[in-house]
């Protein structure tokens, strides 16, 4: 209706069908379900730090295998391209050392101890070989821009290993990239209640996690599931996303079995740490 009461009322239905556009996820020619395969993940592994079994540590992953647990852990790159298993993009709270671990070789990085264990930082094709297709893997892809070489680097390996597994990030590009070079690979996009934190709270940084954090990248990762902070699933896009187009719902990180509890009603897939839930 060309009127203006009737463009007044347009307005916001084409707002609202915008939004629902941005946040969908993909629909159509879904790979297998591989995150379904189970429903406990164990974050960066059944890991303790201070313990001689600490995060992202081969000695927690071999735990976690054990025990018949998925794994979930973090990927990035070293300075010579080598694809190695940690979390942080500094090394100070993991090792007690300055610098980045894009700084250092892994040759460098494995003169580092985790946690002052005696644990090393592992490099991923190590990691593969240990798993060796026993338990199925959530591997995050640590990236903060545009260079996508960690997957270019990466997803060989990945396409190599004879388990199942499936990919996840915060950075909506690695999910892009997957989605135009290899569909065939399930894919999750993280995502947090950024603006309760204070740190994002400004004109800067609001801007740019206000889309992460209602999930209104969507349109150009379509993930297959989002893995969200369980302490914010009442995240309106997240729940839209699972009720609507029934897309996968991992939550991250459980910390107790109340946490688990009522996320229970909210999610699908449960990465947890800090206690061992029941596999029954």
């Amino acid at each position: 209706m060309n009127t203006p009461t009737g463009r007044i009322l347009a307005a916001p239905a084409a707002l609202t069908g915008l939004y629902f556009w941005s946040i969908m996820p993909r629909i159509t020619g879904k790979p297998e379900p591989a995150p379904m395969h189970t429903k406990f993940y164990a974050h960066r592994g059944l890991y303790e730090n201070g313990s001689d079994a600490p995060e992202n540590s081969m000695a927690a992953f071999k735990k976690a295998v054990d025990a018949g647990f998925g794994i979930e852990l973090d990927v990035q790159l070293t300075r010579d391209r080598i694809p190695v298993i940690f979390h942080d993009f500094d090394l100070v709270r993991a090792c007690g050392v300055p610098g980045m671990v894009c700084d250092f070789s892994f040759e460098e990085l494995s003169q580092f101890r985790l946690f002052g264990s005696s644990e090393r930082i592992p490099a991923l094709r190590d990691f593969l070989e240990m798993v060796d297709g026993r338990v199925p893997l959530i591997v995050e892809y640590k990236s903060e821009d545009r260079n996508m070489d960690v997957c270019r680097i990466v997803d060989p390996m990945l396409r190599e290993y004879k388990g199942i597994y499936c990919i996840e990030s915060f950075n909506p590009l690695v999910l892009y990239w997957y989605r135009k070079y290899h569909p065939e690979v399930m894919r999750g996009q993280l995502s947090d209640g950024f603006l309760h934190d204070k740190k994002y709270r400004n004109w800067k940084k609001a801007p740019a996690v206000f889309p992460l954090q209602f999930l209104m990248a969507n349109f150009l990762s379509k993930p297959d599931f989002i893995a969200y902070n369980c302490i914010y699933e009442g995240n309106l896009s997240r729940r839209l996303c699972r009720a609507l187009f029934r897309c996968g719902s991992a939550a991250w990180t459980i910390r107790s079995r109340e946490q688990l509890a009522r996320a229970a009603r909210y999610f699908d897939i449960f990465i947890f740490d800090s206690f061992i839930p029941d596999l029954q």
